[in-house]
């Protein structure tokens, strides 16, 4: 017959075989363990970045690439791409710098909560908004002086 558990008490198991076993107590059940994840603000930052770095890229080309077919005429819209990525990079930079500078108490302080989201959502607002006001603001000017 197969084994089965007879009796657990206090996390003890007891087990015997179908044929009379010989009772032998085992040792705890093996718990499992749930791993939590530690808060770390510059972690989550760093990410923040690194996501709004592919947004921000993405459509900046898009949006340059409308630019340029719709104005062939100009290389203005080109020169934006180059100022924006130029730009950009070593603004995303000084928020990701702002947060790595926490020790490792300070970077798990629920605290850092609305700090974060300010910055986090600043981080957002560039990384969408950036693309469509400079090309915007450069198509602008190319229509001024063009």
């Amino acid at each position: 017959m197969a084994k089965a558990t007879a009796q657990s008490v206090a996390g003890i198991a007891t087990e015997r075989d179908g044929a009379g076993g010989n009772g032998q107590i085992t040792g705890p059940e093996p718990r499992r363990t749930v791993q939590v994840r530690q808060l770390d603000w510059r972690k989550r930052m760093s990410d923040t970045v690194a996501y709004a770095l592919l947004v921000y890229t993405a459509l900046q080309i898009v949006v340059t690439i409308h630019a340029l077919s719709s104005d062939t005429t100009s290389m203005l819209p080109l020169f934006a791409l180059v100022v924006l990525v130029c730009a950009i990079i070593p603004l995303f930079r000084h928020y990701e710098r702002h947060w790595e500078g926490l020790d490792d108490v300070a970077a798990a302080d629920p605290l850092h909560k609305p700090l974060f989201r300010r910055d986090q959502l600043s981080v957002w607002l560039f990384a969408v908004g950036l693309p469509f006001a400079v090309t915007g603001l450069f198509k602008a000017v190319g229509s001024l002086l063009g």
